[in-house]
């Protein structure tokens, strides 16, 4: 019924940047929150950012606070991530989630896209 769709994952080193994108589709339905998970290998999946589509407050993780921005487009209910001073401890699938109320939770989850940081 609804899909996330992300993009803009690659290969890239140390010190570049990358801006995901993740766009959702489907049945009209409403949006609270937004937001990018990521999980490198041998780690748990963990939370890089999120933003409320009321407010626009947003969360970011503190590995990644100052080097990434979270934003959307509410019209679109799309989420995007600018990733900037990549670091190799930024690689891992990205993937991205919309909450969709009325309960505070992860309803529906993209299949991910994959970054990589070579040092």
């Amino acid at each position: 019924q609804v899909q996330l769709v992300e993009s803009g994952g690659g290969l890239v080193q140390a010190g570049d940047s990358l801006r995901l994108s993740c766009a959702a589709s489907g049945r009209t339905l409403s949006t609270y929150r937004m937001g990018w998970f990521r999980q490198a290998p041998g780690k748990e999946r963990e939370s890089v950012a999120r933003i409320s589509w009321t407010s626009g407050i947003t969360y970011y993780a503190d590995s990644v606070k100052g080097r990434f921005t979270i934003s959307r487009d509410n019209a679109k209910n799309t989420v995007y991530l600018q990733m900037n001073s990549l670091k190799p401890e930024d690689t891992g699938v990205y993937s991205c989630a919309l909450d969709s109320g009325p309960r505070s939770a992860w309803d529906y989850w993209g299949q991910g896209t994959q970054v990589t940081v070579s040092s």
